[in-house]
C-alpha cells in the first residue's frame, strides 16, 4: 500500500538549538515527499544549531520566528528530540502555550526521543499511551501517562518513537495521522 499524501497540510516544527539532527532533518523530508509544507519555528533566528548525538552537527534555518507563529495556521506539529533542544523549549513559555493550542485543538503531534518531555508541561500526556527515549519514563509515568517500549506509539493523533532508530516507523505513523486530521480529544 502506497503512503498517504497529505498536500495542503501545514506542519510546524518546533525546535531551538541542541535538536537532534535526524530526528529534525528526517520527518521533514518525509512530511515535504508527502507533500506536506514544513516551516521550522524556534524561539529565535535565523538558525538553529542541530547535534549529532553528543557531537555538534549542523545548523538548519529557521522559517518563522515563535512569536509570530499561529498555532492555528498549521494542521500538525512535530517535536523532535535531543537533550538540550526539549528542555530549553520548556523554559519558553510561548513554546509551552503553542504546543498546548495543538494539544487542545486535537491536532496530530509527533514527538521522538526526548521531545514528549514538551508535552508534559503543555499539558498532552495525562492518559495517553506513548513512549520517549527511556531516561524519559519516570517523567512521563508522573505526568500521568502510560510509557511504553516500542518503535512508534500512537494514541489519537499523539504519535511518539524512542530514538533515531525508530525515525521510518515515526514519519510513517505521523503521515498517516496528518492524513487522518484531527482526532476527537480522549475522555
Amino acid at each position: 500500500m502506497a503512503s498517504p499524501r497529505i498536500e495542503g497540510a501545514k506542519v510546524a516544527v518546533l525546535a531551538t538549538h541542541g535538536f537532534e539532527q535526524s530526528e529534525l532533518e528526517q520527518p521533514v523530508a518525509a512530511l515535504t515527499a508527502a507533500g506536506a509544507t514544513v516551516h521550522v519555528i524556534a524561539p529565535k533566528g535565523p538558525e538553529i544549531q542541530g547535534w549529532e548525538h553528543h557531537d555538534k552537527g549542523r545548523s538548519t534555518a529557521v522559517d518563522l520566528e515563535l512569536a509570530k507563529a499561529k498555532a492555528g495556521d498549521y494542521d500538525a506539529l512535530v517535536l523532535p528530540g535531543g537533550v538540550i533542544n526539549p528542555d530549553a523549549l520548556r523554559l519558553e513559555k510561548k513554546a509551552i502555550a503553542f504546543i498546548g493550542e495543538f494539544v487542545k485543538a486535537g491536532k496530530p503531534i509527533g514527538a521522538i526521543c526526548h521531545g514528549p518531555w514538551t508535552l508534559i508541561d503543555a499539558g498532552g500526556v495525562e492518559g495517553k499511551t506513548m513512549t520517549s527515549w527511556p531516561s524519559l519514563e519516570t517523567d512521563l509515568k508522573n505526568a500521568g501517562a502510560k510509557w511504553v517500549d516500542k518503535e512508534v506509539v500512537v494514541d489519537h493523533g499523539l504519535v511518539t518513537s524512542r530514538k533515531p532508530d525508530d525515525i521510518p516507523a515515526f514519519c510513517k505513523k505521523l503521515i498517516e495521522e496528518i492524513a487522518e486530521g484531527r482526532q476527537a480529544a480522549a475522555a
